[in-house]
């Protein structure tokens, strides 16, 4: 049991070590063996759990939407359907982790890897939180969660790239979600829903603190 917990610590140094190369570098000018300096493991260590700098990329993208704390679910599906954006938003200040699969999502380098993965996780989750609100009486009559979906999902990519392409504090992500959905929400939300969404920035502070609390 303690070589199995030695091994799933020494995976995930190594995880944590590589995104934030990846998200200081990118894909192609990232080297191993500053991985493995920042990691403070061995070579050996590496290939162990990962078969080449390809496959290292791709397990911190793959740990994009798995590495992510969900929030509490809500009374509102649209409540939570915009909490799951805002602690994204929020943890894009402080988690090595989703900075740096972020960052390969969007790099441009590194044709070999296939980034399409999480734009398909978030935006499956998004839908199905969606369709959930559909149903209860949330959305407008018009409002297409398969539209809707991937429109934020989207949104979230592109007001990414253009935070690093400006050069802002990853911070900004929070007030820029906050903007999004204030937009967006009064074009499919019924009013009585509407009035009552947290979409304020700092909600995903909030939304995340509540579901740490409640995990103990």
């Amino acid at each position: 049991m303690a070589k199995q917990d030695r091994a799933i610590r020494t995976r995930q140094a190594i995880l944590e070590a590589a995104a934030t190369v990846f998200d200081e570098r990118g894909y192609e000018a990232a080297k191993l063996t500053d991985i493995l300096q920042l990691a403070q493991v061995t070579k050996g260590a590496l290939y162990f759990h990962f078969d080449s700098k390809e496959d290292l990329a791709h397990a911190v993208i793959d740990a994009q939407v798995s590495a992510t704390p969900m929030p509490l679910p809500q009374v509102s599906k649209l409540q939570e359907f915009v909490d799951v954006g805002m602690v994204f938003a929020h943890r894009l200040t402080h988690d090595g982790l989703l900075r740096g699969s972020v960052r390969l999502t969007l790099d441009q380098g590194g044709h070999e890897l296939n980034r399409g993965g999480p734009y398909r996780e978030w935006t499956e989750l998004s839908l199905r939180i969606l369709n959930e609100a559909k149903a209860r009486g949330e959305l407008l009559p018009h409002a297409d969660p398969e539209e809707v979906a991937p429109l934020i999902v989207g949104s979230y990519a592109g007001l990414n790239m253009m935070t690093q392409a400006l050069g802002h504090n990853r911070s900004a992500m929070d007030r820029w979600a906050s903007v999004l959905y204030r937009h967006v929400l009064p074009s499919i939300a019924v009013p009585a829903v509407l009035a009552s969404l947290d979409m304020e920035p700092g909600r995903g502070a909030r939304a995340l603190g509540a579901a740490e609390s409640a995990a103990g």
